[in-house]
């Protein structure tokens, strides 16, 4: 709304009382002002500036606000170049930039604000100190806790203890009596084992009086955007919602994928070029251009991946396969910059195209390492019952992945797309996208 009222407020500045053109402001303006709040808004969620994972500071939101300012005023001289009729003028489109500027840092600094405040923050009463409850406990940012506060972890009779003690409460009253005491708001269930006395009395009696109860893997995945890989197991997935397959969801996917990567494939075209000749002209002629390697697709299908050579030649000349390093040497000069802005991976617009990739679903790994990894972590498997992506939740989400201790915290996040994937998801992930390219997030 306030993106919207900005080329009024701007008109009302420049022409003052002039009922002419205040008039005209009043009636020709509804759609420009439409179409900036639109662009504008479109141009800040691909900033992450709408994403619960933000963790910049008041800086940072600035500086992707610019960007996304920048980008507005460029796609909205291209309409104007396009529909003449829709002109604002550049003296109006500057100031209704600096007015939605100053309207952005105003509302940003009074919602974090008023997020600090107790009342809009839920209490959170954990029930567990075991294995299942260790996320919550990793959850220690304050943009993560923005929502809730944890008030303490209620210890379980021959509960394992893995939350450390000082976060315990002690008391011996009834659950439904602690709540009220302590305003309890929801209640985390977290027990590891089963098998014990489970208070099935207490926690109906808390439900009754409007506590919510909640697992603990469902309240990670609703307040972190992943599934703990410790608190899953198969019945969860059996009898939950999600991980269903829906023709229509697979229809608009697909749908998705030839449209867009049709258009990026054409829009690409001129970087794709100028990366072929930089390649040229540090390795010469004699060296490939383009680089091709197995990955395993859907339910374990393997194809040849495209990709510009970012590595010597002779990078793994050993014929063993080995993860990509931080400041690993074998990448070239022209390679460290294609790897940090994810040029190295347009060729595989081809490989979205002929159907071995989606726009977006977890990245397709080498079969030696998929091998290993299904053999070692949980669940692994489940990733590929969707086709992998070329960009993903988990790359949003979670920085390179060079080890099995990445790949599993990454599991986590491709789990969570897996299970929620639908083809608005699917478009916001495309959307967001576009901060980790410009920031040169993650990239190795």
């Amino acid at each position: 709304m306030l993106f919207a009222a900005a080329p009024y407020i701007a008109a009302l500045i420049r022409f003052g009382a002039d009922p002419v053109q205040l008039e005209q402001s009043g009636d020709a303006y509804r759609v420009e002002s439409a179409i900036f709040s639109v662009v504008l808004s479109l141009a800040a969620l691909a900033m992450g500036l709408y994403s619960r994972r933000l963790r910049a500071g008041s800086g940072g939101l600035l500086i992707r606000f610019s960007i996304a300012l920048l980008a507005t005023l460029v796609i909205m001289a291209i309409i104007f170049y396009v529909v003449p009729g829709l002109f604002l003028g550049r003296g109006l489109l500057g100031l209704s930039a600096v007015i939605a500027f100053i309207a952005f840092a105003a509302m940003r600094i009074a919602f974090a604000r008023l997020c600090e405040e107790p009342f809009f923050r839920r209490r959170l009463l954990v029930y567990g100190t075991g294995r299942r409850v260790t996320g919550l406990a990793q959850l220690r940012r304050r943009s993560d806790r923005n929502q809730f506060s944890i008030v303490g972890y209620l210890a379980v009779p021959n509960d394992p203890v893995v939350v450390p003690k000082e976060l315990w409460i002690q008391s011996e009253k009834p659950l439904p009596e602690l709540c009220e005491e302590m305003l309890i708001d929801e209640i985390v269930v977290g027990i590891d084992d089963r098998r014990v006395e489970f208070p099935i009395e207490s926690l109906l009696a808390c439900k009754m009086k409007g506590i919510m109860v909640t697992e603990a893997i469902d309240f990670l995945e609703r307040e972190a955007g992943k599934i703990r890989l410790e608190a899953l197991n198969s019945t969860w997935i059996i009898f939950g919602p999600g991980f269903s397959r829906s023709r229509l969801t697979e229809l608009g996917t697909r749908l998705l994928d030839i449209v867009g990567g049709a258009t990026l494939f054409l829009l690409g075209l001129p970087i794709m070029a100028l990366v072929a000749a930089a390649i040229l002209v540090e390795d010469g002629p004699s060296r490939p251009i383009l680089y091709k390697q197995c990955r395993v697709g859907r339910h374990g299908r393997r194809f040849q991946i495209m990709k510009f050579r970012s590595m010597r030649v002779d990078a793994e000349v050993a014929g063993s396969p080995c993860w990509a390093q931080k400041e690993d040497p074998r990448v070239t000069r022209v390679g460290k910059l294609l790897r940090k802005i994810r040029a190295d991976e347009l060729p595989q617009l081809w490989n979205v195209l002929v159907g071995d990739l989606s726009l977006v679903g977890p990245r397709p790994e080498r079969p030696e390492f998929v091998k290993e990894l299904e053999r070692d972590i949980p669940y692994y498997r489940e990733r590929h019952i969707v086709k992998p992506g070329l960009t993903g939740w988990a790359q949003l989400c979670y920085p390179y992945g060079a080890s099995e201790h990445d790949t599993r915290e990454k599991l986590q996040y491709d789990l969570y797309y897996v299970k929620n994937r639908s083809v608005l998801f699917n478009l916001m992930i495309l959307m967001q996208t576009v901060e980790v390219i410009l920031l040169g997030k993650g990239g190795r």
